[in-house]
């Protein structure tokens, strides 16, 4: 038994582990988990280490299975996905279903839809944190779709291996490798139509966009991308950071929102001032505001002309005596912006 198990520790299943132990073992340190599992590569792979590390780590670990309903057949793929968690020892297994709207697009949409979902197995079972099955080649085509989008920082960061519950222990392992892992181990993933339809921008990404660079301006740029996501998100952190001091520091209550003094906003750097303007839109009123409107709302800082206020998603800014007033809009916004402000966020 011994030297079959040594055998059939082959790279892939080494590195996929090791992966998972190193997430496992990271403060702090999660002691119930549920693994995201839709039954492709990635996330088999993923169900299967995360069930042979979880044990010697004292962690319990189940999964969940999101069933969206997109596709004939769909209940079928989930209950398989579930009786593959089963046999690999993850409990509990909950097959949740769910009803995707339409905001946002299709991928948005499925997202939105399938989080939700997530939140509910964890409310539902206690458990501390989902684990997802991200890869550095879904990585590296997040990155690049934000360069295409022109989304800025948010999108460009990529993602974190570390987001509150969610936690992503291959981020840093190509997909080649969880494929291979799944031979090595005798599992058979499913694999969905989805990823080969070329509607949608990511799959034009993964099999025209990235093989072509690889091409023209040789290996590499998969990792590439991803090392400049991690840069980014330093820096971006960083920009976070001291922008939530300043915040934290100029904000004042007011009986229907706040104010910040003009003065305590003309001081910093274009890229704070806009995460100040932007957090304060989204943490005091829950209101998403794209670069478009926090660039507006700067300009009553640093290009003041005596404009009108601003009605803004949700809210309404206004400049009046050396403070910028942040109010609750009740009503749908209708004026204060050029028909041309766009919804990319900054």
């Amino acid at each position: 038994m011994q030297s079959e198990r040594r055998r059939r520790l082959t790279p892939a299943i080494a590195d996929v582990r090791r992966a998972v132990r190193d997430v496992l073992r990271a403060e702090p340190a999660p002691e119930f988990v549920l693994v995201g599992l839709s039954g492709g590569a990635d996330s088999l792979a993923l169900a299967a280490a995360t069930a042979f590390e979880a044990r010697r780590a004292g962690v319990r670990a189940g999964a969940v299975v999101v069933d969206h309903r997109l596709q004939p057949g769909s209940a079928d793929v989930a209950a398989a996905a579930a009786e593959q968690a089963d046999r690999l020892g993850l409990t509990p297994v909950l097959v949740l279903t769910v009803d995707v709207g339409s905001g946002g697009g299709p991928e948005a949409a499925a997202r939105t839809a399938r989080y939700a979902a997530f939140d509910r197995a964890l409310a539902e079972t206690g458990a501390n944190a989902v684990l997802l099955g991200h890869t550095l080649d879904d990585q590296a085509e997040t990155v690049l779709l934000g360069l295409a989008r022109g989304s800025g920082p948010t999108s460009l960061r990529g993602m974190s291996v570390r987001n509150g519950l969610y936690l992503r222990p291959i981020l840093g392992i190509r997909r080649e490798q969880t494929h291979q892992f799944c031979v090595d181990s005798g599992l058979t993933p499913w694999h969905d139509p989805q990823n080969d339809d070329a509607h949608y921008a990511r799959v034009r990404v993964r099999q025209t966009v990235l093989p072509l660079l690889e091409h023209e301006l040789g290996p590499g740029i998969s990792e590439a991308l991803v090392r400049t996501a991690d840069a980014l998100r330093e820096d971006s952190d960083a920009l976070d950071e001291l922008a939530r001091g300043v915040l934290r520091d100029a904000w004042s209550s007011t009986a229907r929102g706040g104010q910040i003094p003009v003065d305590d906003l003309a001081a910093p750097s274009a890229a704070v001032r806009q995460r100040v303007i932007r957090f304060a839109a989204e943490q005091n009123f829950g209101a998403l505001l794209s670069r478009s409107h926090t660039l507006a709302v700067a300009r009553l800082v640093t290009d003041w002309r005596g404009q009108e206020a601003l009605n803004l998603p949700g809210i309404r800014v206004e400049r009046q005596d050396g403070v910028l007033t942040f109010t609750v809009l009740d009503t749908h916004p209708s004026k204060g912006l050029p028909r041309s402000y766009g919804t990319s966020r900054h």
